[in-house]
């Protein structure tokens, strides 16, 4: 179940010199749907104001899958993956032309005036009824294989 979908074009100014989208766009766009989570959970900019809080990223792993060429429409399926008190995991995937081009895994935490601080129930509960089990490919990490 996607929580929510995030969508741009690719900026001119985004490409690099292999002629396809440089690695910290991947990251600035994957930032874009992670704010569109937020939004649906209960996190978005009026609450961020009221309550002087807002999810901090802590950890985040992206996998380049394949390359994304200038002039591309970007897609973003994001969905929760895990939730606690304080802690929001989520899962993005970027998609062009119907071909999965990359991922990335973040774990988000709640902070309140400077501090971590736990969910309000109602941002809490609507963050759990959209929690889906990890995909497989969450929880990895870098390794080389012997030969490789």
């Amino acid at each position: 179940m996607t929580t929510s979908t995030w969508r741009e074009s690719v900026q001119a100014a985004w490409i690099d010199y292999n002629g396809h989208l440089s690695e910290a766009y991947y990251v600035l766009v994957f930032g874009h749907a992670t704010d569109a989570v937020m939004d649906a959970v209960g996190l978005g900019p009026d609450y961020r104001s009221a309550h002087d809080a807002s999810l901090y990223t802590v950890e985040a792993h992206v996998r380049y899958l394949a390359e994304v060429p200038g002039g591309s429409d970007l897609e973003v399926r994001s969905s929760v993956i895990g939730v606690t008190g304080k802690l929001l995991w989520v899962w993005h995937e970027l998609w062009v032309a119907d071909r999965l081009r990359a991922t990335e895994e973040v774990l988000g935490i709640h902070v309140r005036g400077g501090a971590p601080a736990p969910f309000p129930d109602d941002v809490a509960s609507r963050a759990r009824e959209a929690c889906v089990a990890p995909p497989g490919e969450a929880s990895g990490r870098i390794r080389l294989s012997p030969g490789g």
